[in-house]
Formats: structure tokens, C-alpha cells, sequence
């Protein structure tokens, strides 16, 4: 088998396929969330802890000098970014826990019919219940 015609289908299979379409859905709930952070949730936080700008927190290690870059720990970056963690986690949790609801209603045992035949012990093929011979190859039943 070729390389290329191995490839094909690789890439065609259902599981890469959704994957892509999961990767690509991601990047953009990932952009939802970073937005319900730092425009939604984070404002009315800081206003509750007397008007600080959460993005803005930093402590200064080292000055800039020159065209140098002050070297910063960007601790207020990093709280945005684990709240936009938190709420992805519980978003991706309710969405799976629903999953497995309805997985579960489908999964319901159905009700098990009561069987209308039996299996002729000389032919093993299948007779009728009330069956007192078999009707292939004619052996008395009990």
C-alpha cells in the first residue's frame, strides 16, 4: 500500500476528522471564555477589591534599562488564566455529565420478550414451544 493511499486514510477516518472539528471548537469556546473572564467576571471583581485591573498585577524583578525589557511576574495574567481554566473545566464537566444522561436513557435495559420457541434437542433447530414433534426431522418431544 503506498504512503500516500495510507495517508488518505488516516486522515479520512472519523476519529481524526471530529477531532479537528473538536480542536478547532475549542480554540474558539477558549476565546468565549477568555472574553467572559477579562470582560465579564474579572471587572466586577475588581471592583470589589477597590478598582484593581486584574490583567495589570505584576511585581517587578528586574527594571528595564535602555531598549531592555523590565523583567515582571505577571501573577494578575496568571489568575485570569486559571479562572478561564476553572470555568472551561466546569463548562466541559456539564456538558459531559449531560452526555452520559442521555447515554444512559438509551442505555435503558428494554423489556425481554418471552421466547416462542425452543431448540429440538436431536437437530438443534428451532421449534415452537407447543411443538410435540419437530417439524425437520420428526423426533418426538417430551
Amino acid at each position: 500500500m503506498s504512503v500516500i493511499k495510507e495517508f488518505k486514510e488516516f486522515a479520512l477516518k472519523g476519529s481524526v476528522v471530529d477531532l479537528a472539528v473538536g480542536i478547532i471548537i475549542g480554540g474558539a469556546f477558549g476565546k468565549i471564555v477568555t472574553s467572559l473572564v477579562n470582560d465579564v467576571v474579572m471587572p466586577p471583581i475588581g471592583v470589589l477589591l477597590g478598582g484593581v485591573d486584574f490583567s495589570n498585577l505584576s511585581i517587578t524583578i528586574k527594571e528595564g534599562a535602555g531598549t531592555a525589557a523590565a523583567v515582571t511576574i505577571k501573577y494578575g495574567s496568571f489568575i485570569n488564566n486559571v479562572i478561564d481554566f476553572f470555568i472551561v473545566a466546569l463548562s466541559i464537566f456539564l456538558m459531559i455529565r449531560g452526555m452520559n444522561a442521555l447515554r444512559k436513557k438509551d442505555m435503558a435495559p428494554h423489556a425481554i420478550a418471552d421466547p416462542t420457541t425452543k431448540d429440538c434437542p436431536e437437530c438443534l433447530m428451532a421449534i415452537p414451544l407447543k411443538a410435540k414433534k419437530c417439524g425437520h426431522c420428526l423426533t418426538p418431544l417430551a
